[in-house]
Order: C-alpha cells, then sequence, then structure tokens
C-alpha cells in the first residue's frame, strides 16, 4: 500500500491539521514512458498554501481528495522508461506520498557523488534558482547598491543574500528572531539583519540601509513590506517572489500606495521561476560552484517521517522553520 497526504478540506485563514488526511492506496503501477519512485525527500514550500484554496492563480489548486503537491527526491523503484533504472536518484515532483508514479521526461537524474540529494530540493533546486533569477535578472544588483531581502534565513532569501554580496552589494536582512539574525551575519555573511519581531522596526532598517535600499527582494508582504518601501531609491527594482505574511489572510490587504511607484519610478516585478526554464544551466552551474568553493552556505531543517509533514507545514507558515525545510520520508 502507498502512504499519501491529501487535501481533505480548504482552510479559511490558517491550515490546520483537519484540513490534511493521511490514507492509504494501492501501490501505482508505471505506464510506458513512467518511473515508479519511492520517497526519500519531500520539500515543503510556502507555494503550497495558494495551490490548497479553489482560487485562479498561475497553478490548478489542488482538488480535494488529491495528494499534496511537492518536489521530491527518490529512488527509482521500476523503470519503463530506457534513460532510468532502479536504484537511480531522481529529481521529481512526486508529492506528499510514500510512492509515485512520474513520467519520465519530467525527472532529472542526480548524482549522490557530487552534493547531499536533499540539496536538490534548496540550495541547488527549486528555492535556489529562485534566488538567482529573481535577484540577478529582475533585481540587477550592481557592486556598491544596497539589497535588503526579507525570510533572510529561508531557503530562498538566504541565496538572495549571499549573492547580493558576491556581486559586490551591501546586503542587509529581515529574519524572524535574534538567532536567525546573527545566522544571517554571522554565517551567511550580510552586513546587517533587522528582527522584524523587535521594536522599532522603521527605525532598525533605516538604520542598517543609510543610503536607502536599491533592490528589494519581497518574500514576506505585511509590516516588512510597509517598513522597506519608504526606504527605497529613485529608479529601484523589487523583485517580488511571496507574500507569506499574508498566505493566510482571508482577503488582501491593501498594498503600498503607488505614489511610491509614481514618485520613486519603481520597477516592480512579480515572477515565478518556472517561467525561466532556460535559466537552469547556468544556475546549477554557477550555484554549484558557489556551494563547492563555500561562497555560499545553506541550512536544512529536517523532519522525520511523512505523518508529520502537516504539522511541520503549518509550522513553516509561522515562521517556526530555520533554513530549507524538508522532509526524510525514507532513507
Amino acid at each position: 500500500m502507498n502512504r499519501q497526504i491529501v487535501l481533505h478540506s480548504r482552510p479559511t485563514g490558517p491550515p490546520t491539521a483537519a484540513n490534511f488526511a493521511l490514507v492509504e492506496r494501492p501501490m501505482p503501477e508505471p505506464g510506458d514512458g513512467d518511473v515508479l519512485t519511492r520517497t526519500l525527500w519531500l520539500s515543503l514550500d510556502p507555494y503550497m498554501r495558494g495551490r490548497m484554496n479553489d482560487a485562479k492563480s498561475y497553478a490548478s489548486p489542488v482538488a480535494l481528495g488529491e495528494v499534496m503537491v511537492g518536489g521530491t527526491v527518490g529512488e527509482v523503484v521500476a523503470s519503463r522508461d530506457p534513460r532510468f533504472s532502479a536504484g537511480d536518484i531522481v529529481l521529481g515532483s512526486g508529492g506528499w506520498q510514500a510512492y509515485a508514479v512520474l513520467p519520465g521526461r519530467s525527472l532529472r537524474k542526480l548524482d549522490p557523488g557530487l552534493a547531499p540529494i536533499s540539496s536538490a530540493l534548496g540550495v541547488l533546486g527549486m528555492p535556489g534558482m529562485t534566488a538567482y533569477v529573481g535577484l540577478l535578472d529582475l533585481g540587477r544588483p550592481r557592486a556598491g547598491e544596497t539589497v535588503v531581502v526579507s525570510a533572510a534565513s529561508g531557503a530562498v532569501g538566504s541565496v538572495v543574500g549571499q549573492i547580493a554580496k558576491l556581486k559586490g552589494c551591501r546586503a542587509v536582512g529581515v529574519a524572524g528572531g535574534a538567532e536567525k539574525c546573527r545566522y544571517v551575519v554571522d554565517t551567511l555573511g550580510l552586513d546587517a539583519c533587522v528582527d522584524h519581531r523587535a521594536p522599532g522596526l522603521d527605525e532598525a532598517l533605516a538604520r542598517a540601509c543609510p543610503n536607502g535600499v536599491d533592490v528589494y527582494f519581497e518574500n514576506v508582504g505585511g509590516a516588512v513590506q510597509q517598513a522597506v518601501w519608504p526606504l527605497l531609491n529613485q529608479f529601484a527594482r523589487v523583485p517580488v517572489c511571496g507574500l507569506i505574511a499574508q498566505y493566510n489572510d482571508p482577503a488582501p490587504r491593501p498594498g503600498p500606495s503607488l505614489w511610491w511607484v509614481l514618485r520613486k519610478r519603481l520597477a516592480v516585478s512579480g515572477f515565478i521561476v518556472s517561467d525561466h526554464p532556460g535559466r537552469s544551466e547556468d544556475f546549477l552551474r554557477d550555484m554549484s560552484a558557489w556551494v563547492r568553493e563555500g561562497r555560499v552556505r545553506y541550512r536544512e531543517d529536517v523532519i522525520e517521517g511523512l505523518e508529520r509533514a502537516p504539522e511541520a507545514f503549518i509550522g513553516l507558515l509561522e515562521g517556526r522553520n530555520f533554513g530549507k525545510l524538508i522532509v526524510r520520508v525514507a532513507s
């Protein structure tokens, strides 16, 4: 039998354990061109909250009773695609389940000898490429500029800040809690980090950015966004990657006044990393080298057991994770 976590009901506001169900269903069989994989690692990411809503977005919502979506690293159990053999380690989108049948064309074979396979879900995977494309292609940082990134200790934000430093920028993070801020500065090497949970966010951010902000990489929204916008310099760039502070809101919040966009001639760009497949080779080449050379560091927050995925995901939306959140489904 195949253990799966499915969407049992749609949340109103923050999701709860009651929105998920752990079920057992017959083991799937691969058809022509398909591969049966055993899930080793499951990625938990903020975008999944939007997929729980029955609302129009850039991707279809998860139907009630369907397996929750998610990136996975798995071991090939059986293959009807000649490019894959039993025992191969592959990156795919198997979702929240112990086994998955996936089209061979959707999989990428991983070499466990090059890097820990879990990193394909983080720094060398979708979050890392999101940081790479969003900052370099949309933010276009130049040496000497100030880059601010929210959720700076998270999977995307931590990479954004380190790339900004590699490009010669002053990098300022915003994170939740003193421990995360210490990690951002002492381990990741950013110039400063502001704790958005401490009093005086606006004043602390202004002190950390004495020359204003040239690039703001948006992961959070909410109060952090409101504190950053008055500091934006003319012609600043704002890649909008996520708004995790607002994902559980029952209705959209009023955003920053467009007066700022007009007055400062801002370029604000929302982006989805899947729109940029042509950058994957550049990303893997550059990021693999930076990680291997120790110029980009990463941290994983590992949860043991598929059954704990809902609890961990709820914690992710509350900011309880520290680093890239992944679930070890099997050894």
